[in-house]
């Protein structure tokens, strides 16, 4: 929502202890989101068929629907009895100020699923992707996929402020992905004490976002690739950059692809996510999309990457 003034003019310095404020704002956007739900939905429009796993409120209905129009399996998700769906709700004024809240709703039920039924269900996973969630929830879920064998990716982003070092170290230990931004790279071994020599010697693969200058990848035997960035059209929004590549990343790998080339994809799409209003309001078009992973990263990159993309 927008609020056509200034937070400040509102707020009396002498009666702070006992706010109590009304915004008439003009303006109010809905925009579907979740990081799960990101990543579902552009795997679903790059011609994977991604099953998204998560705990949400009966209210859920429209949202479920418009998944599934795009690909997504939502077999998975645990619909609560008592609770309605997570959400964030924001307020900015004209000074870009903000006042916002975070209902986690449904979302604490997360840990309350078990991830072998829902295999059984769809057939096996080819990966177990543990994104930001109920904390709780991701340290069960990457214990079931350790004990289970199922390849897992952590991806622990805006989760790692909340969870403690221990906690991190038990997520991460085991998996075939860690993925992060730059900025949570450093944090997570800020928080586990660990040296990034001894991270990898817990995982397989890190795939580390750099903003603008594109992604590093970095095996276990210590290979390193790096990625560029397909320049932007303009940059509207960034929220959701991060799940748009991992979403291409991912159906990438899918495709048979290999890494170099799934970072391209993942980039590509990071780019689309940047260049709108939401994570979710992206459309995907194949021969502009090829047409520029070509520009940025030359034309085997778009004949490679173009061969299997639907469409």
């Amino acid at each position: 929502m927008h609020f056509p003034g200034r937070f400040a003019e509102q707020l009396v310095t002498e009666q702070l202890h006992r706010v109590s404020l009304s915004f008439l704002v003009d303006d109010l956007i809905v925009r579907r989101g979740g990081i799960g739900a990101n990543i579902a939905y552009g795997m679903g429009v790059l011609g994977v068929a991604p099953v998204l796993v998560g705990a949400v409120g009966a209210d859920f209905a429209d949202y479920r629907s418009w998944l599934e129009r795009h690909g997504v399996d939502c077999s998975g998700v645990h619909v609560s009895e008592v609770a309605n769906t997570a959400r964030f709700v924001c307020t900015t004024d004209d000074d870009m100020c903000q006042i916002a809240s975070f209902y986690t709703g449904a979302m604490a039920e997360a840990r309350l699923i078990e991830l072998a039924p829902v295999a059984d269900r769809v057939g096996g996973f080819d990966l177990v992707l543990i994104s930001p969630n109920d904390p709780e929830g991701m340290l069960r879920h990457a214990e079931e996929s350790r004990q289970r064998g199922y390849t897992f990716a952590v991806d622990p982003s805006q989760q790692l402020a909340r969870m403690e070092g221990e906690q991190i170290r038990e997520f991460i230990t085991g998996a075939d992905y860690l993925f992060s931004n730059d900025y949570e790279w450093e944090l997570l071994r800020r928080k586990t004490g660990w040296s990034e020599q001894e991270v990898m010697d817990r995982v397989g693969l890190r795939i580390t976002t750099l903003g603008e200058k594109g992604v590093e990848i970095v095996a276990k035997d210590g290979t390193q690739l790096h990625v560029g960035a397909v320049p932007e059209t303009a940059k509207v929004d960034p929220t959701g950059v991060g799940d748009g590549f991992r979403a291409g990343f991912l159906a990438g790998r899918a495709h048979g692809l290999t890494l170099e080339r799934c970072a391209q994809l993942g980039s590509m799409v990071a780019v689309l996510v940047l260049e709108v209003d939401g994570p979710q309001e992206w459309t995907f078009d194949k021969a502009t999309a090829v047409s520029r992973i070509a520009g940025a990263f030359g034309p085997d990159a778009g004949t490679e990457i173009g061969a299997v993309l639907p469409g």
